[in-house]
C-alpha cells in the first residue's frame, strides 16, 4: 500500500470507529425552535421541487407552444388558401 492509501485507510477507519461509539445526545429542541426546524426543512424541500419543475417545465412548455403555433399558422394557411379559392371560384 501507499503512505497516501495508508493515511487513507486509518482516517477512515477512525471515523467509522468514532461513529460507532458516539453516545446519543441528550437534547432539548423547544417548541419554537422545532416548528422553525420544520419550517426550513418544508421549505428547502419546496424550493428544490420548484428548481427542478421550473427547470425542467419551462422547456418542455416552450416547445409544445412552438408546436401549437406552427399548427395554428398552417391552419391559418389552409384557412386562407381555401378562401382565395373559393374567390377564385375554384
Amino acid at each position: 500500500m501507499t503512505s497516501k492509501k495508508k493515511i487513507f485507510m486509518s482516517q477512515l477507519s477512525l471515523s467509522l470507529l468514532t461513529l460507532g461509539v458516539s453516545m446519543t445526545a441528550a437534547a432539548y429542541i423547544g417548541p419554537g425552535a422545532g416548528i422553525s426546524a420544520i419550517g426550513s426543512a418544508i421549505a428547502f424541500i419546496a424550493v428544490i421541487l420548484l428548481l427542478f419543475i421550473g427547470f425542467f417545465w419551462y422547456p418542455v412548455k416552450k416547445f409544445l407552444n412552438r408546436n401549437k403555433i406552427k399548427s395554428e399558422e398552417s391552419a391559418e394557411k389552409k384557412t386562407e388558401q381555401d378562401d382565395s379559392d373559393k374567390a377564385r371560384g375554384l
